[in-house]
């Protein structure tokens, strides 16, 4: 009910909407193009008027066959279109793990030149420096140990708690 209902009301608005265009489009063709009075006119001018309409014709024509050729065209394609939609299957796809590089290269062709190093923009870290610093942690540790053993290390502890 509530449909169809729904229904008529657009129809009834599209036919509104042509008869409006309709209408503008007699106003608009009053305006440009006032009727031609040919009373007046000699032979000749009116030869030349008649050539001229017959010139618009052909015009006319000639775009209104390329349309519909295009259109069935269009028409033919599509249905090429949805034929073959229906007899292929679409393969799964497998996930390719692909580098940087690679993905630049098919995308840009021969223009690739740059590489794409991920490694460059981080900071270089001496391992002598690390090296040093380890050393230098397992040595006091083994001194503290030394120092702190016996009743003199329990000493220095319960001095170090006071304080």
């Amino acid at each position: 009910m509530l449909k169809s209902m729904m229904v008529a009301r657009a129809t009834e608005e599209l036919e509104q909407e042509l008869e409006v265009k309709e209408e503008e489009k007699t106003k608009y063709l009053e305006e440009k193009a006032p009727p031609i009075q040919t009373s007046g006119m000699s032979l000749d001018e009116l030869q030349e008027l008649h050539a001229k309409i017959t010139v618009v014709d052909e015009e006319r024509y000639n775009i209104e066959a390329k349309v519909t050729h295009n259109t069935r065209e269009i028409k033919d394609l599509n249905i090429k279109v949805l034929d073959l939609r229906g007899k292929f299957k679409r393969p799964n796809l497998r996930r390719v793990r692909v580098s940087a590089d690679a993905i630049l290269r098919s995308l840009l062709g021969s223009k690739h030149k740059v590489s794409l190093d991920l490694r460059a923009n981080l900071k270089s870290v001496k391992k002598e420096d690390t090296e040093k610093e380890k050393t230098a942690e397992v040595g006091d540790w083994r001194k503290n140990v030394e120092a702190m053993s016996g009743m003199e290390g329990r000493k220095k502890m319960f001095d170090a708690a006071n304080q």
